[in-house]
């Protein structure tokens, strides 16, 4: 089949083209950043917000289910979700009304509630994983899992994919370049050589796997069972069997961050593929935009972790936390799991990530461009070769700056609010056809632009 080249120098113009209708409907936006310089880094309140498209970030006034409305009154088909953080759709009925009925009543005691009880058993039922703990994010839920790890197995290290994301996690924040792991290109920081505490081998690539983990120095091997940060990169099949095998065999913890993967189905990839982890953590969706992480574990792990806690420095022991397992944390879980991010809705969801795939392939075939398309569960990727990925290192290859910030204004100005570090969408149980159809229509315009340059 006939390939077509994309020109930089169409990029380049298409670009600069839309830079400008950005401009002219955001003055609003534009305004509020040049004040907001004034007194916050970048004139955001996080610097990675900088990344966004367009000359300055848009200032969002409100959302509701899967829309978006900017202080300049732009509506816009939220297929980002708050890069996964809003899956459940923004500010469903009913977790609005279980948070506000939990403010009433008092947010934080350190004590336990009802609503924790719940939450608990419903966790079980999705992950089969029998005892359960809660944090304010995945980063801690992952940070405290790692030290549980170490703690039962007596071994310093921890094992990842790479280009792996598991948060804000010290020893996760790494890469395997020529062979060496390094610390990550923009790793703030790193407290130690990540050398120390981590070995890293790229997804699919069980001959790295068995040779680092025949060491017996690894407490756990955390993973995504896909990535999702770097593009989607699937595991192949016979992966995830092997991976259990040689962690059992050498006495290694599997750990298994359903954060992103969620969108799988209602247990996550965990469930839709029959895995069997030692130890599970999970944030941003489950709570419907409230923060919150939980980390479940084994009955038989439940036991060695009590065997080794010293009750009288638990509090201080390093997994914790004030605010962790607040009443409102989970009142917001207990309302989104129970209502929002049900079977049925994962149904529907997972329709309309088929709906998107087919959409987007059908048009890269139209036009003969080098891209593909790869869909896990109700989210999608489209990506800037012609075969997916079947590596960490292979989807950063791929990576195409000008193409991909081009792709995102294109995106935006048409009304569709796509994640803004890579081409990914995401389905809420608020997203209709209509949604993925405005973009299907801009992806079909804007292919059609860059093919015919």
């Amino acid at each position: 089949m006939h390939m077509t080249t994309v020109s930089p120098a169409r990029i380049a113009e298409l670009f600069e083209r839309e830079r400008e209708r950005f401009a002219a409907a955001h003055p609003r936006s534009r305004e509020l950043h040049q004040r907001a310089a004034g007194s916050l880094l970048s004139g955001v309140p996080m610097n990675w917000m900088t990344r966004w498209p367009g000359s300055f970030p848009v200032f969002f006034e409100s959302a509701r289910g899967a829309e978006i409305i900017d202080v300049d009154g732009n509506v816009y088909a939220d297929l980002c979700l708050g890069d996964t953080g809003a899956m459940s759709g923004h500010s469903p009925p009913a977790t609005v009304a279980a948070v506000r009925e939990r403010v009433a009543k008092g947010v934080t005691a350190m004590l336990p509630t009802e609503d924790a009880i719940a939450v608990g058993e419903e966790m079980q039922r999705r992950f089969g994983l029998r005892e359960w703990q809660f944090t304010l994010s995945a980063t801690d839920a992952n940070r405290f899992v790692i030290r549980i790890a170490r703690e039962v197995t007596r071994r310093p290290r921890i094992l990842v994919h790479n280009h792996c994301y598991h948060g804000s996690v010290d020893e996760t924040v790494v890469t395997l370049a020529e062979g060496e792991v390094r610390p990550r290109e923009g790793n703030v920081g790193p407290p130690v050589d990540p050398a120390v505490t981590t070995r890293v081998v790229e997804i699919n690539d069980l001959e790295a796997l068995e040779r680092e983990l025949a060491h017996e120095d690894v407490a756990c091997v955390l993973v995504e069972p896909a990535l999702t940060n770097i593009g989607i990169v699937l595991a192949e099949d016979g992966y995830h069997e092997r991976l259990r095998e040689l962690t059992r065999r050498t006495g290694t913890l599997l750990v298994i961050d359903e954060t992103h993967t969620l969108c799988c189905g209602p247990g996550g990839y965990t469930r839709a593929h029959g895995l069997e982890p030692d130890f599970l953590t999970i944030g941003k969706p489950i709570g419907g935009g409230v923060p919150v992480g939980a980390y479940g574990f084994t009955e038989e792990l439940g036991e060695r972790i009590i065997e080794k806690t010293i009750w009288e420095a638990a509090d201080v022991g390093g997994i914790g936390g004030t605010l962790a397992g607040n009443a409102l944390s989970l009142a917001a879980v207990r309302a989104t799991l129970g209502e929002v991010l049900t079977d049925d809705a994962f149904a529907r969801m997972i329709a309309l990530g088929e709906r998107f795939e087919g959409a987007v392939a059908a048009t890269i075939a139209e036009h003969g461009l080098p891209w593909s398309v790869t869909r896990l569960g109700c989210r999608a990727e489209y990506m800037f070769q012609a075969a997916p990925p079947r590596t960490g290192a292979e989807a950063a290859a791929a990576l195409d700056p000008a193409l991909d910030a081009l792709l995102h204004l294109y995106m935006l100005n048409r009304g569709v609010l796509m994640t803004p570090f890579h081409m990914m969408a995401l389905m809420s149980p608020a997203t209709a056809e209509a949604h993925v159809d405005r973009h299907s229509e801009a992806f079909a315009e804007a292919a059609a632009e860059l093919a015919g340059g």
